[in-house]
């Protein structure tokens, strides 16, 4: 019996490397076997070494993906920011390459696709963090809306993670509203910039 195919035609998948070209093959296999299609995938490389470049040039033919380069690494902000210049879908899906979806990925990305159309003011919808958001309102499917009251932060930063680097599902005009990634900063200054703009700007996920 032949599973159900997932086709995304106004998405497009974006995902981040940097020399580790055995996971992206494993990650891009991982949604062909679920039957997951999108309308582009995007590999954004943060100047892998030659040897791994060659090998992303082999997968590309095999996945037929766009490959964006860069002579220098320039971290992990820089290499978001020219990988979403490059998208051209209205929807764009954010992992890594480590990241492996798991069976039920595809229906929940169906689910926060149909929650970006129904709800213009939508800014992002995340599929997971490390550290749980405390202030959830339940909207089905296993989703939760993300309330942010400034006057419920106690002692904790914690509660700002309305953002985060991890996989996520967002309008592709997202850094047009919130900015570019901050660069030439470790990882971590990088997601908590974007976090903060995300908090000012009064984003909604």
């Amino acid at each position: 019996m032949m599973s159900k195919k997932y086709d995304f035609p106004d998405v497009s998948l974006m995902v981040t490397h940097y020399n580790r070209p055995d996971s992206l093959k494993r990650l891009l296999k991982s949604f062909q076997d679920l039957n997951c299609s999108f309308g582009e995938v995007v590999v954004s490389d943060d100047a892998s070494k030659p040897e791994n470049v060659v090998q992303l040039r082999e997968l590309q033919k095999i996945f037929d993906y766009k490959l964006i380069t860069t002579e220098k690494n320039m971290g992990l902000g820089n290499n978001i920011n020219k990988g979403q210049r490059a998208i051209s879908k209205q929807l764009t899906l954010y992992v890594q390459e480590d990241f492996v979806p798991k069976t039920l990925f595809p229906e929940k990305l169906e689910y926060a696709v149909s929650f970006l159309a129904n709800d213009k003011d939508l800014d992002i919808v995340r599929f997971y963090a490390y550290t749980l958001f405390p202030f959830l309102k339940p909207v089905g499917h296993g989703f939760s809306a993300m309330e942010f009251n400034a006057a419920n932060i106690l002692s904790t930063y914690q509660k700002f993670y309305m953002y985060s680097d991890h996989p996520h599902l967002r309008r592709s005009s997202f850094l047009d509203k919130f900015g570019d990634y901050k660069e030439g900063v470790n990882v971590e200054k990088a997601e908590y910039s974007m976090m903060m703009s995300f908090l000012k700007k009064k984003g909604k996920g």
